[in-house]
Order: C-alpha cells, then structure tokens, then sequence
C-alpha cells in the first residue's frame, strides 16, 4: 500500500481513533514536454543563483519572509516542524453538517480515508455507519504542505467500498464575490411553454453518469502529434471550426431540439484519434486504463 499522505487521530468529542488519508486522484497525462534551444536542439536548464555568487546548491537553500523592504529573517525547516499547531496530528470534528449544505464551489481536492490499523476498525466502523444513517459530513481541520486545511470526511452511502472519503475545502475568502461577476446579467420572464421544451431536452440527454466514458482527447490529439513528429509522417490537422448558428428564435431552436435529438440513455463522447500501429518502440505512451467507478461522497448542489 502507498504511504499516507497524512495519518493522526479523528477525534469527535470524547471518541478518537487513528485514521489515515491517502490520495485519491493521480495525473494520467503521460505527454512531458522539456524546453528546448530552438539554435541547437539541446534542454535548457534552470540553476537556482544568488547575487553575485552564482548557482547555489540544493540543501544551501533555505525559506525567508520579507519582514521589510529588502530584509528577510530565515525559516528553518524544523522552525516549521516545531509549530505547536494541533492540527497537524489531530482532526477535531468542528460540527456535523447535511450533505446537501455544501455548495460544490467548497470542494477542491478528494482523499481516501481508511483507519490506521486493525485495531481502529472498530471506532472507524461505528462513525461510519452512524454517519451514513445520520446523513451528515464531519467538517474538521488539519495542517499539512504549509498551511491548515479546512475538511470534510463523508461516508459513502453503500457498503461496497468500507472506507471513508475526505474532501479538502476552500475557505470562504478564497471564493470570490460572484456579484462582480452575475450582478449585470439581465433578469428576464421565463416563458412557460419555453421552460417546459428546455426541461424536455434535458430528460432526453440525461443518463446514469459513467466516468470511464469521458476521455482527455486533448492528450490523445499530442499522442498522435508527437508520434507522427518521431516518424517524420504528415502532421494531422484539425478540421474546419463549426460555424456558429445563431438562433434567431428561441422557442423554433428549443422544439427542434427536441423533436431532432436521438440521444440514448448511455452518454455520447467522441473516441480519441486511433493511436499509431506502427512500430511498438515509437508508442510513446501507454494506453490509459479504464477509470474506476465513481466514489461517494458529498452530494453538492446543482449549479
């Protein structure tokens, strides 16, 4: 098993137990670029240089904070280890809260979450399940890579998978003020008999959301880019941009919409470009493995 990104104790009042949290996503993109010297074809490389003293080697580097114009006191490492900050080993449960009261523009990055060893099942089990009964997300603080995190640990409501899922949060001041960004949009009178014909379309594109059937084409297209580059072959091309229609009547674009759309319950996406079939040495990349099924978690709003 991969090492916890962070391990401490869950602690609700009284109750504690010992929890790990592991990181439940990874980059897939297998397409690296370097900076290259256009002259000469070489890498160019970064050196780290101070003043007039040139390159500085890796463990002469240290963090400082700009106290006044150009006068810095120095952070050592274990300066930033010794803080007394309570968080970094213990998650303290703040509050419970509904899953539906957290508005999906909160959530910014998923963890597992799975107890510490056996001996913690016990605990971890009970909270779990009281949790799925209760329908509630526990909001909590914990302190890693430099700052402390606000949390929110959900159980999954099946017993398919027995862990636990931990969602990092933005703070409130982290969001902007969407009033500088919806406070010019005009407000309109719905038409009845338009509502109706927008709802109708949106049952017909509705489906059972399945990951494994969205794909970066984006990655795929520089896959084939980059291969056809290697083998000195044609470049591919995009086709010409769709031009757009400009929808002169609302209510005409909403029924033929509706009227003309052959959209099955199965979600439609594109295939990527086919990867080259030649040489295997020039297969620059692996081919992605299937995405596994969606984890529970927080039901957040609708937009």
């Amino acid at each position: 098993m991969a090492r916890p990104y962070w391990s401490g104790q869950f602690q609700i009042s009284l109750v504690s137990f010992g929890i790990q949290l592991f990181p439940a996503t990874e980059a897939k993109s297998e397409i690296r670029f370097h900076q290259l010297n256009r002259k000469t074809g070489e890498r160019v490389r970064h050196q780290n240089v101070s003043g007039d003293e040139g390159p500085v080697e890796k463990d002469e580097i240290v963090k400082g904070y700009e106290y006044s114009k150009g006068e810095y006191v120095m952070i050592e490492p274990e300066d930033i280890e010794n803080l007394r900050i309570p968080s970094r080993k213990t998650l303290e449960v703040a509050q419970f809260v509904g899953r539906d009261e957290i508005d999906p523009e909160f959530f910014e990055k998923p963890y597992f979450v799975a107890p510490e060893n056996p001996s913690q099942a016990e605990a971890f089990a009970v909270v779990r399940r009281a949790m799925q009964a209760t329908k509630k997300v526990a909001l909590g603080k914990i302190a890693f890579g430099g700052r402390e995190h606000l949390v929110a640990i959900a159980a999954p409501e099946n017993d398919e998978e027995l862990g636990m899922m931990a969602y990092i949060m933005r703070y409130s001041e982290e969001l902007r003020d969407p009033k500088q960004y919806f406070g010019d949009i005009k407000r309109v009178e719905i038409d009845e008999d338009q509502l109706a014909l927008a709802k109708e379309l949106i049952k017909k594109k509705s489906a059972t959301f399945k990951p494994e059937k969205f794909t970066d084409e984006y990655e795929a297209a520089l896959r084939t880019m980059v291969e056809a580059k290697v083998k000195h072959t044609p470049l591919p091309k995009a086709g010409p941009t769709p031009k757009s229609t400009k929808v002169v009547n609302l209510m005409d674009a909403l029924r033929k919409s509706v009227q003309g759309d052959t959209q099955t319950s199965s979600a439609k996406t594109r295939k990527p470009p086919a990867r080259s079939t030649g040489d295997a040495k020039l297969s620059l990349v692996k081919p992605a493995s299937n995405a596994k099924s969606s984890r529970s978690g927080p039901r957040r709003k609708s937009a």
